[in-house]
């Protein structure tokens, strides 16, 4: 079985369990973090507010001002489900986690509406 092969087995169990949020929520982040990993001069763990930053970024460049809606149709509604997605990933071993890592670093950080809708076409 191949390494895609396995994401998606991995990917069946998750949704099977947590339901919330869709195959694509889990796929992007994904993409998000080889993105921000591609990015940094050493690889090293990123954090919680890291991956937030380069989320907020690629989905501004992927979706533009219909980023907030592309997020709450696969269930993600504010930043603490990414923190639930980046969980539930490392609850199945494809990411991994530092002992300084917890759902705090994914609570509140910015508003979907502010920083998709209002910051984009300057109303905010």
């Amino acid at each position: 079985m191949n390494d895609l092969n396995d994401r998606e087995e991995i990917l069946s169990v998750i949704l099977e369990s947590d339901r919330r949020y869709a195959r694509e929520a889990y796929v992007f982040v994904l993409g998000v973090i080889d993105v921000v990993l591609s990015e940094l001069k050493e690889k090293r763990h990123i954090s919680g507010l890291e991956l937030l930053e380069g989320l907020r970024m690629q989905a501004m460049r992927q979706f533009g001002p219909m980023a907030k809606q592309v997020f709450n149709e696969w269930g993600l509604i504010d930043t603490s489900d990414i923190g639930h997605v980046v969980f539930n990933l490392v609850e199945e071993k494809m990411l991994e986690k530092t002992d300084d890592d917890n759902m705090d670093d994914f609570t509140g950080v910015f508003d979907f509406k502010k920083v998709f809708e209002e910051d984009y076409f300057g109303g905010g």
